[in-house]
């Protein structure tokens, strides 16, 4: 089957970043299938414009307790993406993890599933720690249940919503290469408890995940208190 300019197939399109990905190119009036493990051999046979892979692990502790699994899910399945999908351009939703966090497990899986991918054809996006009504883990969840948070208080986070996000990625399928999408300066996470009135501890290293180099039209983290305090998460 012959692809058309405005077909995309989304892996992972059930998942928290990959279900607004879909509402994105939807509302921009794409043909979006979404690739499960049900129908992914069969969706081999058509050759789609874009593949997006949002469907890598999103468990930094998760990663560290089963490396072999998160291997697997994320260089071997990008891997296998890449050569299932060759005739397509791959957006691969990795994370600032690749830049930031190479000391970690996660981060030197995401950097090493990066660099499967063709710079002068494919597209990787990294993405930072994001919150929308749906999110049902992270750092987020954890304060606002006054859970202990296993990294430093004074880690400065780029929260991002995640709408906005999906949108920047439809508007940037042109590019080529590795680029980052999240929001202009950053909130510490001790500073956001406080926000919130949480009761939270922080036991750990210091975690930072921002985008220095993000535009001036990009939202601010510090929005996520505001968002937070007027109940919109689920």
């Amino acid at each position: 089957m012959m692809s058309t300019n405005n077909s995309v197939a989304i892996i992972g399109g059930k998942g928290f970043v990959g279900s607004q990905l879909v509402k994105a190119f939807i509302k921009n009036n794409y043909d979006v299938t979404i690739i499960t493990r049900e129908n992914y051999q069969d969706s081999k046979n058509i050759n789609f414009a874009y593949v997006i892979n949002s469907a890598m692990p999103s468990g930094r502790f998760w990663a560290k307790n089963n490396p072999e699994l998160d291997f697997s899910e994320t260089v071997y399945k990008t891997f296998k993406i890449k050569n299932d999908f060759n005739n397509s351009k791959i957006i691969q939703i990795s994370s600032i993890s690749a830049k930031v966090q190479l000391d970690t497990i996660y981060g030197r899986h995401k950097l090493a599933a990066e660099n499967i991918l063709d710079n002068k054809k494919d597209l990787i996006i990294r993405l930072g720690p994001l919150y929308s009504d749906s999110i049902q883990k992270g750092a987020i969840i954890d304060i606002m249940n006054n859970k202990t948070v296993y990294v430093s208080g004074s880690s400065k986070y780029a929260f991002t919503p995640l709408e906005w996000a999906c949108d920047q990625i439809f508007k940037n399928i042109d590019l080529c290469g590795t680029h980052e999408i999240g929001a202009k300066n950053y909130i510490k996470l001790k500073d956001y408890a406080i926000a919130v009135d949480s009761k939270s501890d922080f036991v750990g290293d210091n975690d930072d995940q921002v985008f220095y180099n993000a535009p001036e039209h990009s939202p601010d983290a510090s929005e996520v208190v505001k968002f937070t305090l007027q109940g919109m998460f689920y």
